[in-house]
């Protein structure tokens, strides 16, 4: 029993230095058979274009919810968004469309065909075919326009087309921004060469 023991023993004793050497042996031919990667080679040979994937990276029908420090209510919701490759942190969103109201109870629907959004700076900015519309009647057009998520405002700086109970108004920019005086309620204002075609029957 004593000399099976021994044998045994011997054995594993051998074992222990007979493996890891076989392994080491393995790993060194696997080196020395391997061939040299060239990284930038493996990448332009893979097929896979990385920008494609960035642009196909996108979010379907997000949408936001929120109160400004002033107590307006915001909601806002897009077909699409997705990173933006050339401004980093940015978001780009396409078919907008968004809900202002206010503590007063001025409600404002906003839409536009693009956005780019800014959540480090609480800021959006709406492009192409903006309209705003009212409870108070009227119908805002622009281009461009800003919008904030942490307070109420909404600003255009580009010529603005607005229709309501006065008539047609044109003007170089707008803004809607809180009063101050801690009322909380909100002013609509025209600026940059106002012009307002006159209607009678636009009151009817």
């Amino acid at each position: 029993m004593a000399r099976y023991d021994n044998s045994y023993s011997r054995f594993i004793a051998w074992m222990k230095v007979v493996l890891p050497l076989a392994a080491l042996g393995v790993l060194s031919t696997l080196f020395l058979l391997a061939r040299t990667v060239d990284p930038s080679r493996a990448i332009s040979s893979s097929g896979v274009d990385v920008e494609g994937m960035a642009r196909e990276m996108r979010i379907g029908s997000p949408d936001y919810a929120g109160v400004t420090k002033d107590g307006t209510a915001i909601s806002l919701r897009a077909e699409s968004a997705r990173p933006d490759l050339e401004r980093k942190g940015l978001m780009t969103a396409h078919v907008v469309r968004g809900v202002l109201e206010t503590v007063a109870g001025r409600r404002y629907e906003i839409s536009a065909l693009d956005a780019l959004v800014d959540p480090g700076a609480a800021e959006i900015v709406l492009e192409g075919d903006v309209i705003v519309q009212s409870t108070s009647g009227y119908e805002i057009r622009t281009e461009r326009m800003d919008a904030s998520v942490d307070e109420t405002r909404l600003e255009s700086r580009g010529a603005v087309i607005a229709k309501g109970p006065p008539g047609t108004l044109r003007a170089g920019g707008m803004v809607l921004r809180a009063t101050t005086g801690g009322d909380r309620g909100h002013v609509l204002v025209f600026n940059g060469g106002v012009k307002l075609i006159y209607d009678p029957k636009a009151k009817d």
